[in-house]
């Protein structure tokens, strides 16, 4: 297994205002992390830079006025006024300085990721910083300005012509992406998030299938807040196995945000750093089955930045390089950042059993969440199934 890391400092500079909750912090401490378990080490795990995006891959998703716009914007003088057309000046996505060269930068990182992947030079890639879901093609929305997901998406449909599985478990459902594809019977998007009744950006509903020649090819799985470890596990294996079988695809783009769990000061689900581990393990097995081991990996959304972010997503990148890692954090890398943190950091990569007081009424939930799965299986699998077979 050959994998890549796509990080380095120059990431730090997407950061809308130092309140904002949408930190790079956050970046900087897992990679780090990383690096103090020893999990970058040896010939078969690269580190390795982004780069710019250009606009006309940016424009593959994002039409031609809206980049100018984020060019327009970005500059140290200019004039915010219509910027809320475009999704931006408002309090999710204010504007800053040099916000195209940051934004277009995580776009980098992870077409840099896809082109490792696809190039065979790694099998494996996790562009840390990318994740942007919530971009749509005109508009601004959800701390993401531009989507690195759907330019990276776009770029392997338009150069190999693969048919692409898009899965992503971050809290918030993935609609920008699943917009993008909306129509597009060769990218099977699934979202598991919590309810769009409950959480931004108030979309992801089973019934939401796509449309024209996509339609069946847009799967949501909105799990009900209080969600823990054991239901968000039991559906999303299910799916994500009944999906790809019926699909087949040939890669497996991962967007792994952190903030479903418990301590996220966001979201109202109840789950551990548990699910980071075994959410990546199972899609790494769907990926060995139908594409040859191969995914694309980003982060996402995760806003208990000190606690929860750099121990999941070093969670994500052990599983995903197949790597055993001790549950001990190295003292070395508590000392280094205890100083900067405004709580009590973790020692132990997994939380431990009991950590935090069980939900009421556990069984209502689960079976809210696997009505959800049977809505699927009633709408969207007898047209991937039909399809899969040449029907």
């Amino acid at each position: 297994m050959k994998a890549a890391l796509i990080w380095d400092s120059s990431f730090a500079s997407y950061r809308f205002r130092p309140d904002h909750p949408f930190n790079p912090k956050r970046l900087e401490l897992t990679a780090s992390l990383i690096q103090a378990m020893g999990l970058l080490d040896g010939d078969r795990f690269r580190l390795v830079s982004p780069r710019v995006a250009t606009d006309a891959e940016l424009q593959r998703v994002h039409s031609a006025q809206f980049v100018r716009a984020v060019h327009r914007l970005s500059e140290r003088d200019a004039d915010e006024g219509g910027a809320q057309r475009w999704g931006l000046g408002t309090e999710d996505n204010p504007v800053f300085r040099r916000m195209h060269e940051a934004t277009a930068t995580v776009v980098g990182g992870t077409l840099v990721a896809a082109e490792m992947v696809m190039g065979g030079q790694v099998d494996r890639a996790f562009a840390l910083a990318g994740g942007l879901h919530h971009a749509h093609r005109e508009r601004a929305s959800g701390f993401c300005i531009y989507s690195d997901l759907g330019a990276a998406i776009a770029w392997i449909r338009e150069r190999y012509g693969c048919r692409v599985l898009y899965v992503d478990y971050d809290a918030h459902h993935g609609d920008g992406v699943q917009g993008l594809f909306y129509s597009d019977p060769e990218v099977l998007t699934l979202s598991i998030h919590e309810s769009g009744r409950f959480l931004f950006p108030g979309t992801g509903f089973p019934d939401e299938l796509g449309e024209g020649d996509g339609y069946g090819y847009s799967l949501n799985l909105p799990m009900h807040p209080q969600t823990e470890d054991d239901s968000w596990l039991d559906v999303y294996s299910e799916v994500l196995h009944e999906a790809a079988e019926a699909f087949r695809p040939e890669i497996i783009v991962l967007q792994s945000g952190c903030d479903a769990h418990v301590l996220d000061p966001l979201t109202h689900l109840r789950c551990t750093t548990r699910i980071y581990e075994e959410t990546t393990r199972i899609t790494c097995e769907v990926a060995e089955r139908f594409c040859g081991g191969r995914i694309i990996v980003t982060g996402g959304g995760g806003y208990a930045i000190w606690r929860v972010v750099p121990r999941a997503w070093t969670l994500v990148w052990a599983v995903l390089t197949g790597q055993a890692v001790s549950s001990d954090i190295p003292h070395h890398w508590l000392e280094r950042w205890q100083g900067e943190s405004p709580c009590l950091l973790p020692d132990r990569l997994h939380d431990e059993p009991g950590s935090f007081a069980p939900v009421l009424r556990p069984a209502e939930v689960a079976a809210t969440n696997r009505r959800g799965v049977e809505a699927l299986r009633r709408t969207a699998f007898p047209i991937l199934r039909g399809w899969s077979l040449g029907f």
